[in-house]
């Protein structure tokens, strides 16, 4: 029974990938009028607008400007780095609920990459987030975020015996549903033996490990439970939302690596939902690596701790497997969009829209977001039907 009553009601999402000439600005505003015309509203509905930044901070408040907005009762711009999206759909679902506003948009776009440009370039010198103290001095140092993933990983590999060839099956299962996604950018079949060769990024993690960079953004409209039955695209309706942030010291005796965020705000958003793990049809998962969906899994309850990477090794994931997870192929293959990228996946399932990768059964739809180093974590419960109230 969930104190929510509120719907996801329209969905946008621009050309992603590696997409020159358009500023992010540009692609959220695109992103938040795609989003309202799927919903068959119109931009003057809007009077909430929840902002996700991005890594260059060009996406802030002065987009209600450049959509010509007016009169918001609700305007915020929100960082939990990949987590955001979960925090926005969660604020804007209580807001839409308490009847703080009536249809709220949240938005995430980016545009770190330039042509000619590596990924690892990408994400340097155009933070906009100042570094001081010890995090800049971890980042003159060469600890970025790839190097705290694998500091991370190693600790899984040490605790419980979890090899490269299990983070290297997350990869594959991912390719493979996004052979079936047409927005995906990587599509071509991947091996568990091109895993392995694929150049080391930080030991114990592959190129093939790590997520894509890619320019666009994504939106989503959200209006309370009763307004969106008369709307033009099937409601998803938001059951619970969670949120966790360990706070991991840098100490010894800090679990850093072996749980995360999610064992917090799993657990909080299933409560919420009224629902379980084993009613779970559908799971879409923040996989800025592969090791980050082994630990969500187990984190989640969908296995033992320490069981994920047996898990995936035994194609539980994949295409025909019991836990469809990823379905669209995940940042690992299809589009990195933060928190948005778990989200509009989890969305087109619920409405019955995923084309050749549908998941037959799709009541309930897990979605992760993580953010940070394992700083934060938000999980979102969705299904296609109301919720109760208490």
């Amino acid at each position: 029974m969930s104190p929510l009553d509120a719907a996801i009601v329209g969905l946008g999402i621009t050309e992603v990938g590696k997409v020159y000439g358009r500023s992010a600005p540009d692609f959220a505003a695109d992103a938040v009028r795609r989003a309202v015309a799927d919903a068959g509203l119109a931009l003057s509905d809007v009077d909430g607008l929840l902002v996700s930044s991005g890594t260059t901070g060009d996406v802030d408040l002065s987009l209600q400007r450049r959509l010509g907005l007016q009169d918001l009762r609700l305007l915020s711009e929100m960082q939990a780095f990949g987590a955001t999206a979960g925090a926005m759909l969660g604020h804007a679902a209580a807001a839409v609920t308490s009847g703080l506003a009536d249809v709220v948009a949240c938005v995430f776009a980016d545009a770190p990459r330039r042509v000619g440009e590596s990924s690892g370039a990408a994400y340097g010198a155009r933070r906009r987030y100042p570094l001081r103290g010890s995090a800049a001095l971890r980042t003159v140092a060469g600890v970025n975020p790839t190097v705290g993933y694998a500091l991370a990983a190693r600790r899984h590999m040490a605790a419980f015996g979890t090899t490269s060839e299990q983070f290297g099956a997350v990869a594959v299962a991912q390719r493979r549903w996004a052979a079936l996604n047409p927005r995906a950018e990587m599509r071509a079949p991947l091996t568990l033996d091109e895993h392995q060769a694929s150049r080391w990024i930080a030991e114990p993690l592959h190129l093939l490990d790590c997520c894509l960079v890619s320019n666009g953004g994504a939106a989503v409209v959200v209006t309370r439970a009763d307004r969106a039955a008369d709307l033009a695209r099937p409601p998803v309706h938001v059951l619970g939302v969670g949120q966790g942030h360990p706070g991991h010291p840098p100490a010894r005796g800090s679990d850093f690596g072996l749980r995360t965020g999610a064992a917090v705000s799993g657990p909080a958003a299933l409560r919420m939902a009224g629902v379980g793990v084993e009613d779970v049809d559908v799971l879409e998962l923040y996989d800025c690596y592969t090791y980050t969906v082994v630990v969500t899994l187990e984190d989640y309850g969908f296995c033992a701790k320490g069981e994920g990477g047996p898990f995936v090794a035994a194609g539980h994931t994949a295409p025909g497997g019991a836990l469809p997870t990823n379905t669209g192929g995940g940042q690992l293959s299809s589009y990195y969009l933060w928190g948005m990228t778990p989200l509009t996946e989890a969305v087109l399932q619920a409405r019955g829209e995923a084309g050749e990768r549908q998941v037959p059964r799709h009541d309930v739809v897990l979605v992760s977001g993580n953010g940070g180093v394992l700083d934060h974590h938000s999980t979102m419960v969705l299904s296609p039907h109301r919720a109760e109230r208490r």
